[in-house]
C-alpha cells in the first residue's frame, strides 16, 4: 500500500469517481437524442468531452504550476487514440441501450487489458484468470440480446468500446512509471482534443445552450472522476480501490430510470451479475498475494 494509506478516503473518492463517470454517459444519452434538442453526433459529444476537460486540466496547471518531464509521444499518442475510440463508441452506445447495460460491458476493460498483457507485456495468465475471462465474456453476450435489433446494435458498441479502452490499459500501464499522473492526465486529453477536434469537424453543428451546458458538464465530470480516481489509487491498493469503482452500474440505473424511466430488465441482471462476479473473482485473486505478504 503507498505511504499516504487511507483507506476510508480512497473508497469514497472511487465512489465519487463512480458517479462522475455515470454521469458522462447520462449526459451523453441527453445529447445523442432529441432530449436537449437535435441529437449531436457521437463525435461531437467525444469532442466536448476532451475540450473541457483539458480546459479544467490546463486551468490547472497554470495555477499549480507543475514540474514536467519530456513525455513518451508514441505511447501517449496510442493510449489516447485508444482512448478517444473507446469514449466516442460509448456515448454512441449510451444513445441506444439502457445505461446500466452499457456500464456493465465497460467492465469489460480490465479483462481485455489483461488479455493484451499477454502478447504486449509478456504476462502470463492462470485458470482462475481464465475462467473469469469466460464468464465475464458470457456476461456480454447476454447483454449484446442476439436478435433484438437496435439493442443488440448498441450492446456491440459498448462491446468495441471495452475492446479499445481494454487496449487503452496496456499504455497507461506503461506509461504509469515513467510519467507523473497529472502530466499522463494534460497530455492525454490535449492528444484527445486534437483527433476529436477533426473528426467532429466533418459532423458539427452548433449545440443549443442546454446543449453547450451539457458538453461541458461531460467535460467536467470526467476530469473530476479522473482526478478521484488517480489520487484514490495513490491511498490504497488497486484491489482494494477497483471493487468499489463497480458502483458506478448503480449509479448508471439510478440515473436512467430518474431521468429516462428506463428500468434494468432481467435479462440485464443477469449479463451484469456474470460480468461483476468475473470482476469480482479478478479483484480476489489479485488481493491474494499481498494478503500473504501482509505481517
Amino acid at each position: 500500500m503507498s505511504t499516504a494509506s487511507n483507506p476510508a478516503l480512497a473508497a469514497a473518492l472511487t465512489l465519487a469517481a463512480s458517479a462522475f463517470a455515470a454521469g458522462t454517459t447520462l449526459l451523453a444519452k441527453a445529447l445523442g437524442t432529441d432530449a436537449l434538442g437535435p441529437a449531436l453526433h457521437p463525435l461531437q459529444v467525444s469532442h466536448g468531452r476532451f475540450l473541457f476537460a483539458f480546459l479544467i486540466f490546463a486551468s490547472a496547471a497554470v495555477l499549480l504550476r507543475p514540474r514536467f518531464t519530456r513525455p513518451n509521444w508514441r505511447l501517449h499518442i496510442g493510449r489516447s487514440s485508444l482512448g478517444w475510440s473507446g469514449v466516442t463508441l460509448m456515448f454512441a452506445a449510451a444513445a441506444f441501450i439502457p445505461l446500466s447495460d452499457a456500464t456493465a460491458i465497460s467492465f469489460l476493460n480490465p479483462v481485455v487489458g489483461m488479455l493484451l498483457a499477454i502478447p504486449f507485456l509478456g504476462e502470463r495468465i492462470g485458470p482462475w484468470r481464465w475462467g473469469s475471462t469466460a464468464l465475464a465474456f458470457a456476461g456480454a453476450m447476454v447483454l449484446t440480446r442476439p436478435g433484438s435489433g437496435a439493442l443488440e446494435f448498441g450492446a456491440l458498441l459498448a462491446l468495441l468500446a471495452a475492446c479499445a479502452l481494454g487496449g487503452e490499459l496496456i499504455f497507461i500501464k506503461l506509461l504509469s512509471g515513467r510519467e507523473k499522473p497529472f502530466q499522463i492526465l494534460l497530455v492525454n486529453n490535449a492528444i484527445g482534443l486534437t483527433i476529436a477536434t477533426v473528426a467532429a469537424s466533418f459532423v458539427w453543428q452548433t449545440p443549443n445552450a442546454a446543449q453547450w451546458a451539457a458538453l461541458a458538464g461531460i467535460g467536467a465530470l470526467m476530469a473530476s472522476a479522473q482526478t478521484c480516481f488517480v489520487n484514490a489509487m495513490r491511498m490504497a491498493d488497486a484491489s482494494f480501490v477497483s471493487p468499489f469503482f463497480y458502483t458506478s452500474l448503480a449509479f448508471a440505473a439510478l440515473y436512467d430510470a430518474l431521468v429516462f424511466s428506463v428500468l434494468p430488465d432481467a435479462v440485464s441482471y443477469a449479463g451484469a451479475g456474470l460480468i461483476i462476479a468475473a470482476a469480482a473473482i479478478l479483484v480476489w485473486r489479485e488481493a491474494r498475494p499481498r494478503m500473504r505478504q501482509l505481517p
